[in-house]
């Protein structure tokens, strides 16, 4: 299944081993952000969408390895689309607390919260970062595209309670889109809401990587700063920003140009860059390399033969998989 990723250098979780529980995106909205790629059939349900005894064997076999477990510092449950509609996560989540002494942590979009059976799944991680974009229904439908069956209300209700029950740490991420939620009236409501909710911090981000749809443009680093500052002062929380980055990742490996370790990171490669678009940078950090001049001469190879292609946006270039 090769369900595991990374480990990668997260601005948030440090260095974090992602655990993508699907093998194409399963994802109950279809958000014009969105890095994976459209929602091509949309899921509501939960069910098994991908092998949960091959998933835990793959945990296993890395588990074994003490010394790749003992690099990390945190492991991450995503998914390509929405990580709690597989009905295996409280297994899931159970069995790396028990396989392993690290950090447990979930990204989740938060639409599935109201739902009793994912709460209690939920409880078993340490870390939980669920998203709230929108805290009006015109905003939320515009953004996040849900399918029809989705209530904002009704999201709202299950963050809330899942915030109070919860006893790890609780991170609730907004992301902005120039445009479509970002205005007065939208950041009035998401306080209205946000204050009635437990958190220990909020975490705004807006478009970085190449989205679905074109017309989703980031928004300013001023703007943000201004929203963040109003969030914080309504809230009395810790609001982080996207351009505040990590410190202390650690050394550089000497180059690396040819031979099975050049071999083993090149496969590391495209493993991330088939869940997410990533630039040089993006790539250098996590793999501690000199630099994206270094990342660049391995991809070479890979661009000429089609496997991966770049893509211009805001100001960077992007890898991402060939057609």
């Amino acid at each position: 299944m090769n369900a595991l990723f990374g480990p990668v250098n997260s601005r948030r979780l440090g260095r974090s081993l992602g655990i993508d529980l699907f093998t194409s995106k399963i994802c109950n909205l279809n958000c014009v952000y969105c890095e994976v790629g459209p929602t091509i059939t949309p899921v509501c349900r939960r069910g098994t969408y991908s092998p949960l005894r091959a998933l835990l064997e793959e945990i296993d076999r890395f588990c074994a390895d003490t010394a790749r477990l003992a690099s990390i510092d945190v492991l991450t449950v995503t998914a390509q689309g929405e990580p709690t509609l597989h009905s295996g996560l409280g297994t899931i989540l159970a069995h790396l607390r028990a396989k392993a002494d690290k950090p447990v942590a979930v990204l989740t979009n938060g639409t599935t919260l109201m739902d009793e059976g994912v709460r209690s799944d939920l409880m078993v991680a340490d870390i939980v970062i669920p998203s709230l974009d929108a805290a009006r229904t015109e905003s939320f439908r515009r953004v996040d595209r849900p399918t029809a069956e989705l209530d904002l209300d009704a999201v709202i209700e299950g963050l809330t309670i899942f915030s109070h029950a919860f006893k790890g740490t609780l991170w609730l991420e907004i992301l902005l889109v120039q445009g479509m939620n970002d205005t007065s009236e939208d950041i009035d409501a998401l306080i209205g809401v946000l204050g009635r909710m437990r958190l220990d911090r909020i975490q705004l981000n807006t478009v970085v990587r190449p989205p679905v749809e074109q017309d989703a443009r980031p928004v300013s680093n001023e703007r943000l700063t201004a929203i963040a500052q109003r969030l914080r002062q309504a809230l009395s929380r810790p609001v982080d920003l996207p351009f505040a980055t990590l410190s202390g990742e650690g050394g550089i490996r000497p180059g690396v140009s040819a031979g099975p370790e050049a071999a083993a990171i090149i496969e590391q490669i495209r493993d991330m860059v088939w869940r997410r678009p990533c630039t040089a940078a993006d790539m250098a950090r996590t793999f501690h390399l000199e630099g994206p001049e270094q990342i660049e001469q391995l991809l070479a190879p890979l661009v000429r033969a089609g496997e991966l292609r770049l893509l211009e946006h805001g100001g960077h270039r992007f890898y991402q998989r060939g057609p």
